[in-house]
């Protein structure tokens, strides 16, 4: 008699189990406890305790009813400027398409950042503002830029400048629009980092901002970092890859105000 998928989920290993949830973590980000416990033929009891020993293994962040995958992200800015380069540019084009001539921009710290300062269009006569010393490098010398170095003690993982001394300069910045770096987003978490005065000056610049844009690539996205910067709602624009899926798409253009697909 051919066994049902009911009694092969049924005859699983604990470990088997939870490889297989973290699959599913890793393949949609976020994962409700009940609805686990149905596909696997198992207790919700043992579904959360699966999530709190992969949480306790850095897997990802128990959230109410589940559990959302943590970042993959959390690198030494030399490291992440070597990954998924060619992404990252796509990413940035898309991003600098919705610059205005004229305008002040307020450029954050991190990898696709440096890419979109790189893609900043020449002799729009745009004043930009930036806690990274790479994307100021990437600036300085074209024609049509006037570029502020934000000062500060410079966090070697975060790649630009934190602390009090950035913090208080941001304050008193008025940018038109602001590119955020976002280490993870979730439609329901919101904006996240991993550093904690990272993201007292990311709120800052959120604060400073008349818009507010984050190019995010699709690790990051449906991912967890340990301090929240703002509600994902807070994104006028948020860039996305070619190849988040539709539903995920759905997800996030219900909390941000304008979703745009690198290429499209």
């Amino acid at each position: 008699m051919q066994r049902t998928r009911q009694d092969a989920m049924e005859g699983l290993m604990p470990d088997e189990r939870e490889r297989l949830i973290l699959e599913r973590l890793r393949s949609d980000g976020r994962v409700l406890a009940a609805a686990l416990a149905e596909e696997l033929n198992t207790s919700e009891h043992t579904v959360r305790r699966h999530l709190r020993d992969l949480a306790e293994a850095g897997h990802c962040k128990r959230v109410y009813g589940g559990a959302l995958l943590n970042s993959p992200s959390d690198l030494p800015i030399a490291a992440r400027m070597q990954e998924d380069r060619a992404t990252k540019a796509r990413l940035a084009k898309t991003a600098a398409s919705i610059v205005q001539p004229g305008q002040v921009v307020l450029l954050d710290a991190g990898s696709t950042n440096i890419e979109i300062a790189a893609a900043l269009p020449d002799h729009a006569n745009l004043t930009v503002i930036t806690t990274s010393p790479e994307a100021c490098l990437r600036l300085i010398g074209r024609s049509g830029f006037k570029v502020i170095l934000v000062g500060g003690a410079v966090g070697a993982r975060v790649g630009g400048a934190v602390g009090a001394t950035a913090l208080a300069q941001v304050q008193q910045i008025r940018a038109d629009l602001c590119f955020l770096g976002a280490c993870a987003l979730d439609p329901a978490e919101g904006i996240a980092a991993f550093d904690a005065e990272d993201a007292e000056v990311k709120r800052a610049m959120v604060q400073s901002s008349g818009l507010v844009a984050a190019a995010v690539t699709s690790s990051k996205l449906m991912t967890s970092a340990p301090f929240v910067v703002a509600p994902a709602a807070t994104l006028d624009y948020l860039i996305v890859e070619a190849d988040v899926k539709p539903a995920r798409l759905t997800q996030l253009r219900k909390v941000c105000g304008s979703v745009l697909v690198e290429g499209a």
